[in-house]
């Protein structure tokens, strides 16, 4: 496993993390298996895991929480999430920003999310959504301050809405963000054009997710692909997305080099990128966690193959399906 400075946290994080979404309440998981996957993730180097309150309702959290308690001698670094109190997801232009993360609810929640680790201090508290121009309303600016203050944070974070990512950049101006949490993969390059320079301008620590389009970028969806009722990815992958990502993902495969899963590709390419500090595919499944983690190992795409890849952008825009 290689590790990369996390930004100006001085922290040194598993530059392949685990990002823990599935396991609060998609079907499928069940937390026996999300318990061995965790263990085993630790056992091979990962340090670095990202949930969220809204994953099950603490549910993912609590999942973590156990996960540190059997490994008190080794430093994890948790990553969880505020919900926005009203409940928009994403949020919208126009949304206030007192409706979302009022202070004394940035409080309760964190406090919340304290209580669902076991832990007395989150290395790194994030907002799962944000409107940039809350930038300058000084409220959770001087919430979040007080909880660094207190002891109940290190570091704080945004989780950048889908196909936003410029959605974030006068707020990172202020000073008061440590890190950012972005869509970036094969099809989803804009994060590059304005918000990557901004983030290495400024020593901003970069958390990578969504690495294979929600399953579009392992090669294995059809357009036939379909999950149980309820879930989530039943939504996103709907006829206006599921034709289209499964064609783009079919013209990719030509591109994988011998040897190599398309899964195992998507990883490389953005672990090429230096600005990356970890990037966070989901790993419920043992086998996934060491095709995931054997990525990490230092070697890159061929330079052909990654020129290639970049003519596979795909600029998209949010709609009331992408969330």
């Amino acid at each position: 496993m290689n590790y990369r400075s996390f930004g100006r946290t001085g922290w040194k994080v598993s530059e392949v993390g685990c990002g823990m979404w599935g396991m609060g309440g998609w079907t499928g998981s069940d937390d026996a298996e999300s318990l061995r996957s965790l263990n085993l993730a630790v056992e091979l180097g990962c340090n670095f895991f990202d949930t969220a309150y809204a994953y099950g309702d603490g549910h993912s959290e609590g999942l973590l929480g156990r996960l540190v308690r059997q490994h008190p001698q080794t430093k994890l670094y948790l990553a969880t999430k505020i919900p926005p109190q009203d409940r928009r997801w994403p949020s919208r232009r126009g949304d206030r920003l007192s409706d979302a993360f009022p202070p004394q609810y940035i409080r309760e929640m964190t406090r919340a999310s304290l209580k669902n680790l076991g832990v007395d201090c989150l290395d790194l508290q994030q907002f799962h959504v944000w409107e940039d121009d809350w930038a300058e309303d000084d409220s959770w600016q001087r919430a979040v301050e007080d909880l660094k203050r207190n002891g109940l944070i290190r570091a704080v974070g945004i989780s950048i809405n889908r196909w936003e990512p410029w959605n974030a950049l006068k707020t990172l101006r202020t000073g008061c963000i440590d890190a950012v949490q972005v869509i970036y993969n094969i099809f989803d390059q804009m994060p590059e054009d304005e918000l990557f320079p901004q983030c290495a301008e400024q020593n901003i620590g970069v958390i990578a997710r969504v690495p294979f389009d929600e399953g579009t970028l392992t090669g294995t969806l059809s357009t036939k692909s379909h999950w149980p009722a309820g879930d989530w990815r039943n939504t996103y992958f709907n006829p206006e997305n599921l034709g289209p990502s499964v064609d783009r993902a079919e013209r990719l495969k030509p591109l994988v080099p011998s040897g190599m899963t398309m899964a195992e590709m998507a990883l490389r390419w953005i672990l090429a990128n230096p600005t990356v500090g970890a990037v966070i595919p989901g790993m419920r499944k043992e086998g996934h966690v060491r095709a995931n983690l054997a990525a990490s190992d230092g070697r890159l795409l061929p330079p052909d193959v990654m020129q290639q890849l970049r003519r596979h952008r795909w600029d998209r825009v949010p709609t009331e399906w992408s969330q």
